[in-house]
């Protein structure tokens, strides 16, 4: 069967996207086309986080339930006027790969014709790869975690890096976790903040007992608690970009929060964290970003040099 094709103008592109009325999430009925205006309508709030840094694509060629592969390097065919940066593999091998860039709305709208469900950033830009942005603090919950679980966790992370200085922002994963980041001034190294990271993790995971677990090997961590992954930060080490869709039913995607609402969460009666995080949606998104802006934008990223936190956390966390 032949394909659809509709060409639109994007900015001073002109794209022909096909199959629109493909369906990717089957539970939902949300199709290509639904996926493609959401990125569309978010696309201003959502670029500044994608400019410049390398992308890997989770894509869902026949849908969230089908097969799904991520790819790194660029894809096959892609037009001429889309940004790519060829990097050394990450790892220490020798190949190469070429990443794409996202910098603008037509290339975004591109990659969602793709099916590209997911986009996943590096934590650092071209031109300074070596230096990370920020450092970030997944928060990932065993299937038995409540929600009330993870935002004590949660808070509890934030007060101990607010008693050493700094200023911590937070977002969903567009799962059941929470990824918390602290912003850094531009010359830090990965190996700083790797340590930082992990001095953080082992607060928390002091201060809350048996509600958190280190254990990378997920068949050893504890039932129910919040395993606090400090070692995804690192060069060529990824996250689910913020605004970015995810692959689950309902169609949830990664939305930047107010800690007020993470308070609310310590509060709610709601049990399972996806449950909570369900309402931030590909339909939900964009009118909530119209109503309340985006969290994570202007003076809410503030950048941080890491030098004078360190020697607060060697007086304050013994």
């Amino acid at each position: 069967m032949a394909e659809k094709r509709t060409d639109v103008r994007v900015e001073n592109r002109t794209l022909s996207l096909s199959n629109l009325d493909k369906v990717l999430w089957p539970q939902d009925g949300y199709t290509k086309g639904d996926l493609i205006g959401y990125y569309s309508a978010v696309a201003s709030a959502m670029l500044p986080y994608l400019e410049n840094r390398p992308l890997t694509l989770e894509r869902f060629p026949n849908g969230i339930g089908a097969s799904s592969f991520f790819e790194k390097n660029a894809p096959q065919g892609m037009p001429a006027w889309v940004r790519r940066e060829t990097l050394a593999s990450p790892g220490g091998r020798r190949a190469k790969i070429t990443y794409v860039l996202c910098n603008d709305a037509p290339t975004l709208i591109y990659l969602a014709n793709l099916a590209a469900v997911v986009l996943h950033i590096w934590t650092s830009h071209v031109g300074s790869l070596d230096e990370p942005d920020f450092v970030l603090f997944d928060l990932d919950p065993d299937e038995a975690c409540t929600l009330k679980t993870l935002a004590t966790v949660a808070l509890t992370l934030r007060e101990a890096l607010v008693s050493v200085g700094l200023a911590p922002l937070v977002k969903t994963s567009g799962g059941m976790g929470l990824h918390v980041v602290v912003p850094l001034e531009r010359g830090h190294t990965y190996d700083q903040a790797k340590v930082f990271a992990e001095l953080a993790a082992r607060h928390v995971a002091g201060a809350c007992g048996e509600l958190v677990t280190l254990e990378r090997r997920i068949a050893k961590r504890r039932e129910g608690a919040v395993y606090i992954d400090y070692v995804q930060v690192g060069h060529g080490k990824t996250l689910v970009a913020p605004f970015s869709a995810r692959a689950r039913d309902g169609a949830p995607a990664s939305w930047p929060l107010d800690w007020s609402e993470v308070e609310a969460f310590a509060r709610s009666r709601t049990t399972v964290p996806a449950d909570a995080f369900g309402k931030y949606t590909i339909r939900t998104v964009p009118k909530a970003l119209k109503r309340e802006g985006d969290r994570w934008s202007g003076r809410s990223w503030k950048r941080a040099r890491l030098a004078a936190s360190i020697e607060r956390v060697r007086k304050r966390w013994r």
